[in-house]
Formats: C-alpha cells, structure tokens, sequence
C-alpha cells in the first residue's frame, strides 16, 4: 500500500516537472534497454555527439543495481540512476531523449523534448501490435498493445536500419511521426572496421586474452515464454560443450552471448580453456573478433551480415517458437547460411564450416546483405547529431 503511493507521488511530481518547467536547453539523457549499462544505439550516437558537443549536458540513466558497475567501468560518463529524485528532475526537461527501447507510458514527456528511439534490431519475429498473442510475465495482449500506442505516439524519430524495417515498424508500432532512414548507429564500427586486422587483434587481446585461433560467437535470442517469474528468463543451451570443444582447435574459442533478458548462469566449468561468457562486452566487438557467428532467430544476423563472415543458424525448436510464439515477419529459409535443425546436424555443419564457408551460402550472403544493409553507410551517428544540433 505505502509503495503505491510512494510511486503515485513519483508520478504526479514527475508529470508535473513536463508540464509546468521548460526544457533545459542542450541536455540530452541517453538510455539503452531500460537501465542497463550503455550500449547499443544510444551509447554510440552519445559517443558521436560527445565529440561534437563537449560543453552540452549528456547523462545516462541507469538501474539503481547497475549504478556503481556503471561509474567504474565508465569513469568518464555522467549517471544518474533511474527513478531517483536526480532522474525525476532531470528526465522531464531534458531536451533530448536517446532509448532503445520503450519508456514507461504514466510518465510525460514534456512538449518541449525531442524523443528520438532508435530501437534495438531488424525485425525478424512479430512485435508491437504485430503480435497476436502476448506471453510475456505481468501483462496481457490488450493492455500491451494499448501502452505500445501510447508509448509510440511520443517518439519524434524513429530510426530504420532498411526498407524491410521501416516498413515493418510503420505498421506493427502505427508509426505517424518521422522516420531517420539512415541505418542504425551502431552498426557504423562495423562498416569502419570492417577489413582492419589491427583493431580486431587488439579487441581480441583484451576480450579472450589471445590474438590466434578462431573465434565462433554463439549468440542466440531469448524464448518470450521461458521465465521462471516476471523478469527472470530461462536460459537453454542446446548443445553439448564436450562435442564443440572436440571440434574446435585447440587455440580456438567459442563465445557465448546471452540475450541481455536472460540472467540465469551458465555453466562452463571444465571448458574455460575455450569457451568464454561475455555478457556485458559491446556486441560489436564481439562481432569484430568472430570468424563466425551461430545464432537462431536473433536479429544478430542482419548486423553480422554486414562484416561478410560465415553464419550457421540452428533454431532447434522451430516449429514451436514459429506457431505458439510471436511469430515470424520473415521466411527463414532465406536466412544467408546453412540450418541444422538437430544437434547431430548442427555438429556436422559447425565441422564444416570451421574448414570453410561452402560458395552457395557465400553467395547467399551478399544478396541477403542486398537486402538489409542497404542504408548502412558507417555515418549514422553523425546524422543523428546533426538533427540534435539542428534543433537545440
């Protein structure tokens, strides 16, 4: 009882900050997947901007859990955490928001703040509004759907990394506002550093503590209905450590990615010798020190596209995750790399590949990359600053 109305006071002091103060000009608050550490979109247009706008207030919003983890490992960044007294006076007259993903829907957003949201992924499976039936853990479709809206018609920008994705966000979020289609922020390290072989051995030295052997990043997406309880996802590994060790090089490594929704540990114990857990490390390094990547249904794909490197795609449950979950926008068999649907041919294809990437699923690759790295030109972040300068 007394916390409801704690949080009712919270919003009521926060609402009435957006409508009765302006904003303060030239101050920009950065948030990626709701409080977690910077990443994604928003930490690289924060990077692009810091450069171009030194004098300008930039802070980052992070989780209270996450808030001395945040000042360590990013001394030179400003936080502040999340639904503190210092984010309910900062938020709502910050001329600028930078997320990746949704802001709670109760809390205003002052007329005066631009909201740009630059969105986490190319669409492969359903969302938004998209999704026919919702299973995730403290909310159903309708009211899901409904906040989805309200939270949509805030966003003054929406960045679309292609024209697959723009069309797909104009329908599943009923998006009226403008586009930004400029390819995602994040994805201009990839085209920089795409061929440099120093900047990748130096990431290597500091990820895995080595420069030779290959890389293989597994990095698969999270099952909407495998929690355990609101906020408390399950992870799966369906495959058997013993059987990749045997296949891979002595000096090889494999790196396994988990979605950032799942926080269950994973036991490597016996195999650290070659597999390696990286869950805080920037995707985009990890994607820059991996010969080759394997994921399922992830959106890692069309990012790791854009390097040219060999992809082995194993959704070991597809059939249930295609009709009982959300659904796909996208026919998988067009996905740019070979698809083992049981361990034993997952084994045989990983073999494979480690040897080398067969022609036919090269050539796939470039048309898939036709496809969905069409507007990625390596100076996303830089447009988006430049509207931020624009307007403030």
């Amino acid at each position: 009882m007394i916390k409801k109305v704690i949080s009712r006071i919270y919003r009521i002091f926060f609402n009435l900050n957006a409508s009765i103060f302006p904003v303060k000009k030239k101050t920009v608050l950065f948030e990626s997947f709701s409080g977690k550490l910077p990443s994604d979109n928003p930490y690289y247009i924060y990077l692009e901007l810091k450069k171009q706008q030194p004098d300008w207030d930039l802070v980052w919003g992070v989780k209270g859990s996450l808030y001395d983890k945040a000042q360590k490992d990013y001394p030179d960044f400003k936080f502040i955490k999340r639904f503190s007294l210092k984010w309910l006076l900062f938020t709502p007259r910050a001329q600028f928001w930078v997320f990746n993903a949704r802001m709670p829907h109760w809390l205003k957003k002052n007329k005066a703040t631009t909201y740009i949201q630059t969105w986490h992924g190319t669409p492969l499976k359903k969302l938004g509004l998209d999704i026919e039936t919702v299973a995730m853990p403290g909310t159903d479709s309708v009211t899901y759907k409904k906040n989805f809206i309200l939270e949509t018609a805030r966003w003054d920008y929406l960045i679309a990394p292609n024209e697959y994705s723009h069309k797909i966000f104009e329908q599943a979020f009923r998006f009226k506002n403008n586009f930004l289609d400029i390819g995602y922020p994040r994805n201009d390290i990839l085209v920089q550093k795409k061929y440099d072989e120093e900047y990748k051995n130096s990431l290597k030295e500091k990820i895995i503590g080595k420069t030779d052997g290959q890389v293989i990043l597994y990095a698969p997406t999270w099952r909407d209905d495998y929690f355990v309880s609101k906020g408390n996802y399950k992870f799966f590994m369906p495959f058997d450590l013993s059987r990749i060790v045997q296949i891979l090089a002595d000096e090889d490594t494999l790196i396994i990615r988990p979605h950032y929704l799942v926080g269950d540990s994973i036991d490597i114990s016996d195999y650290e010798k070659n597999v390696k857990i990286c869950l805080d490390e920037d995707i985009n390094d990890l994607y820059l020190i991996s010969d080759m990547m394997v994921t399922d249904y992830s959106s890692v794909m069309f990012d790791y596209a854009i390097l040219e490197r060999p992809m082995l795609f194993y959704p070991y449950d597809i059939k249930h995750y295609q009709h009982e979950l959300r659904g796909f926008y996208f026919d998988y068999r067009e996905v740019p790399g070979p698809i083992a649907v049981d361990e034993e041919e997952f084994y045989l294809y990983l073999e494979q590949i480690c040897n080398n990437f067969p022609k036919e699923f090269q050539i796939k690759l470039n048309h898939f990359n036709l496809k969905f790295s069409e507007w990625e030109s390596g100076i996303a972040a830089k447009k988006v600053c430049q509207i931020l300068s624009e307007e403030s």
